[in-house]
């Protein structure tokens, strides 16, 4: 085992279905390593298939940190992911491990490495005032609300994104000013040098990976998981877990607004989508050691260099 350098984070990042969490796993067979899930899907319990959750076997061998630590009808913010990720890293360095943070949320990452705004935090009273909105009339016409405050903030947040739009209209009743007003004094929380490694493989392979990996989680029992998932009354279409790609359109196809070609058409197509949004942000990254494949001795070199 090489050894491990002091008090270094790594950053992995990548597309989805690029292979992120191999990698990790192979470093962690090379390095004395804590692994931390940067994913706003793998949060979730009861959501494994849909999301490519590393199954029990791999997580028993290679635990991941902020997996399964949410409910579907919960909601958890950049907010708590800066909290818990910088316990976890805190807790890598003092076992003498280092932390490895792999995903796809660039949210999450950015907020990490860049800070967060001093906003207001949110009240029991207001989560479920504002829960109960999304409930009843959706992302879209919440979206609608949000222009009319703050119009900046509407236009950077997707009419989709329900918990982004839940949190900027939450923010401007708590304190009575727009989001777009707060937002500025950032400050970073994490004060270790930060090793970023960037697992872009080729498009048309990536596209190709995508629909393979989407239908074998159709065959492993994906639409049962969703099934389970309708059982929970709390759930509904405009929650940010539901919201997840696949199980947005799963959902559609059980309340049989969509047939089940189009649901797996759909699906594909969504995580492409999702795909190329990743890349936009990935390629505006400086610094960073950028692979097509997984390449373990270049990446020691670059984390010890």
């Amino acid at each position: 085992m090489s050894q491990t350098p002091s008090r270094t984070v790594v950053f992995l990042m990548g597309p989805t279905a690029s292979g992120k969490t191999d990698m990790a796993i192979q470093l962690s067979d090379k390095l004395k390593t804590s692994i931390i899930s940067v994913d706003s899907a793998l949060i979730y319990k009861g959501m494994d298939i849909g999301t490519a959750k590393p199954n029990k076997t791999i997580l028993k061998k290679y635990p991941h940190h902020l997996i399964d630590i949410c409910s579907p009808e919960n909601s958890y913010s950049a907010f708590n992911f800066v909290h818990d990720a910088n316990e976890q890293i805190a807790k890598a360095f003092k076992n003498g491990k280092m932390p490895i943070l792999v995903g796809g949320t660039s949210f999450y990452f950015n907020a990490l490495e860049h800070g967060l705004s001093k906003l207001p935090e949110s009240t029991i009273k207001s989560k479920e005032k504002f829960n109960q909105l999304l409930k009843d009339k959706g992302s879209t016409a919440l979206h609608r609300n949000l222009k009319q405050i703050d119009p900046q903030a509407a236009n950077r947040i997707h009419p989709n994104d329900s918990q982004r739009i839940i949190r900027a209209l939450e923010v401007f009743e708590l304190s009575g000013k727009t989001l777009s007003k707060l937002q500025g004094n950032k400050q970073s929380s994490i004060g270790y040098p930060i090793k970023k490694i960037i697992l872009v493989p080729e498009r048309l392979e990536l596209h190709k990976h995508i629909e393979e990996r989407f239908l074998l989680m159709m065959r492993n029992g994906f639409l049962e998981e969703v099934k389970n998932l309708k059982k929970n009354l709390n759930l509904h279409k405009n929650l940010p877990s539901i919201r997840c790609v696949g199980y947005r359109q799963a959902w559609q196809y059980l309340n049989n607004e969509i047939n089940k070609t189009t649901m797996i058409e759909k699906a594909i197509i969504a995580t492409r989508q999702l795909c190329k949004r990743q890349n936009t942000w990935l390629k505006s990254e400086k610094n960073a050691l950028f692979l097509e494949k997984i390449d373990i001795k270049t990446s020691i070199n670059f984390i010890q260099k």
